[in-house]
C-alpha cells in the first residue's frame, strides 16, 4: 500500500501539548543545562516544530538568551507558532524564527551554529533513508540533539479487551507502512536513531516518556483511539467489521472516564 504523508492539524497538536509536556524527560533537560553554549546563547533549531510546542516546553527550562529556528512544511502551523512570546528559565528573551522546510533536506549547512537540536513525534514518520540522512548531518554539526516523543510500539488499554493485540499489530504495521518516500520506520525509528548516532561515535541517552491517559485527559484519549482504531482497520481491512462494535464500547469508556491508556514512548538525547 502506497500512502502518502497526512497533515497534522493545529487542533491535534493543541490537543495533545499538556500530554506530551507531562510526558517528558526533565533529566534530560538537566544534561542540557549542564552544556551551556559557547557563545551565551542558545541557538536551537526545532525539526518538525508544528505549532511551537517543544519550545513552550523547552524555553522555560534553559537559562540564557535563546534563538529558536522552528522549521515545518506547514505555513499556517508555522503562522501560529511565530505568534508565541517566550521567555527562558531566568527571564532572558527568547527569539522565535520560522522557515518553511522539509526537514528530510536539511544538511549540516542549513543547522550550521546550532547548539542544540530538538525535534517531537518526528521519527516514526521517516524512513530509514531520510533519518540516516539526519542523523549524519547532526553529526557534522556537532550538538546535541534532543528527540522527544518518538512511539515505541507498546499500547496499554485498562480493562483490556481481546481486540487490543489485533488492533494493536495493525496499526504497527500501518506505522510501518509504504510511502512514496520509502516505507516509514514507525516504531523502528528509535532504535533506528540511537544505533546511528552511537555508529557515528555519540552518546545516547533514552528515557521511557509514555501518555499515560485517564479521565482528566478525556478528550485527548477518545481522539487517539479514534485514530488508532481507523489506522488500523485502513491496514487490516478485515477488522473493520469487529473494531465497529469495539470502537463504540471504547468510547464510550473513554467519555465516561473508565478507560485508562498508555502509549510508550521514548526520549533521546544524543551528546557528540
Amino acid at each position: 500500500m502506497i500512502a502518502a504523508r497526512p497533515r497534522v492539524t493545529d487542533a491535534w497538536l493543541r490537543l495533545r501539548e499538556p500530554a506530551d509536556a507531562a510526558a517528558r524527560d526533565l533529566e534530560l533537560v538537566e544534561h542540557l543545562r549542564r552544556r551551556p553554549p559557547a557563545s551565551g546563547c542558545h541557538v536551537i533549531h526545532d525539526l518538525g516544530s508544528g505549532t511551537g510546542s517543544m519550545g513552550r516546553w523547552l524555553a522555560p527550562l534553559l537559562p540564557g538568551p535563546q534563538r529558536w529556528i522552528l522549521h515545518d512544511q506547514d505555513e499556517e502551523l508555522l503562522e501560529s507558532a511565530a505568534t508565541e512570546r517566550l521567555a527562558a528559565a531566568d527571564g532572558a528573551s527568547v527569539v522565535v524564527e520560522t522557515r518553511r522546510s522539509d526537514v528530510t533536506l536539511l544538511d549540516a549547512h542549513d543547522l550550521s551554529g546550532a547548539s542544540l537540536i530538538t525535534a517531537s513525534a518526528l521519527l516514526d514518520l521517516l524512513t530509514r533513508d531520510e533519518l540516516e540522512g539526519m542523523i549524519s548531518a547532526w553529526a557534522k554539526v556537532g550538538c546535541p540533539v534532543f528527540l522527544s516523543l518518538s512511539v515505541v510500539g507498546r499500547v496499554e488499554l485498562a480493562p483490556a479487551d481481546p481486540l487490543d493485540r489485533n488492533l494493536a499489530a495493525a496499526f504497527d504495521a500501518h506505522q510501518r507502512r509504504m510511502t512514496p518516500r520509502g516505507r516509514l520506520l514507525g516504531p523502528d525509528a528509535v532504535d533506528v536513531a540511537v544505533e546511528g548516532s552511537r555508529r557515528r561515535g555519540a552518546e545516547v541517552v533514552e528515557r521511557p516518556t509514555p501518555w499515560r491517559l485517564g479521565a482528566a485527559e478525556a478528550d485527548l484519549a477518545i481522539e487517539w483511539l479514534a485514530g488508532w482504531i481507523g489506522a488500523a482497520c485502513e491496514e487490516a481491512v478485515e477488522l473493520a467489521a469487529v473494531a465497529r462494535s469495539y470502537g463504540a464500547r471504547r468510547l464510550s469508556e473513554a467519555r465516561s472516564g473508565e478507560l485508562a491508556v498508555t502509549v510508550h514512548h521514548a526520549d533521546v538525547l544524543v551528546l557528540p
